[in-house]
């Protein structure tokens, strides 16, 4: 039953990443990327990881789809990329690539390399917690507030949007 649940929930993760990569509207896309996450959560899951199911689910598919719905919606699709901005893209996205493709070796390598220390992977979710709202305090507010204040700004620049 798990190798079935398994590839179940991997076919599902492959199918929504690929119906978001050939889909051309946003709302569709952000459907599926939410489906890929949440499929993410259950493979965490079946990994006997439910505080990374959760955070995976809770963090991806809720938090930073809302984010990713209010650029949607930001966005005027109709009007598309101007033609200045498009010379930038051109010369951009090679850099791009070849940072991507550097990330894409060195997370491989690390992949299958032994970690240094097993402490970290015995640590469970309390302590997590305990060195998320000790150690790291000061790090984790930072974050909430730049979260909020992204939230902030793009709800004030869609209600400029509207007045206009």
């Amino acid at each position: 039953m798990g190798y079935f649940l398994f590839f179940l929930l991997a076919a599902v993760t492959v199918g929504a990443v690929l119906g978001m990569i050939i889909s051309k509207n946003q709302a569709y896309n952000a459907i599926f990327l939410i489906l890929a996450f949440a499929c993410m959560g259950g493979l965490f899951a079946l990994l006997e990881a439910p505080f990374i199911a959760v955070v995976q689910i809770i963090i991806y598919a809720g938090a930073i789809m809302v984010l990713f719905i209010f650029v949607v919606m930001m966005i005027d699709v109709r009007s598309g990329i101007p033609a200045e901005k498009k010379k930038w893209i051109i010369y951009l996205s090679p850099v791009l690539a070849v940072v991507l493709i550097i990330e894409l070796i060195l997370s491989i390598k690390g992949a299958f390399t032994l970690p240094v220390s097993t402490a970290i992977i015995k640590a469970g979710p309390t302590d997590l917690g305990r060195l998320l709202f000790t150690k790291y305090l000061y790090h984790f507010e930072i974050t909430s507030i730049l979260i909020i204040a992204a939230l902030v700004g793009a709800i004030v620049l869609v209600k400029k949007k509207e007045k206009e």
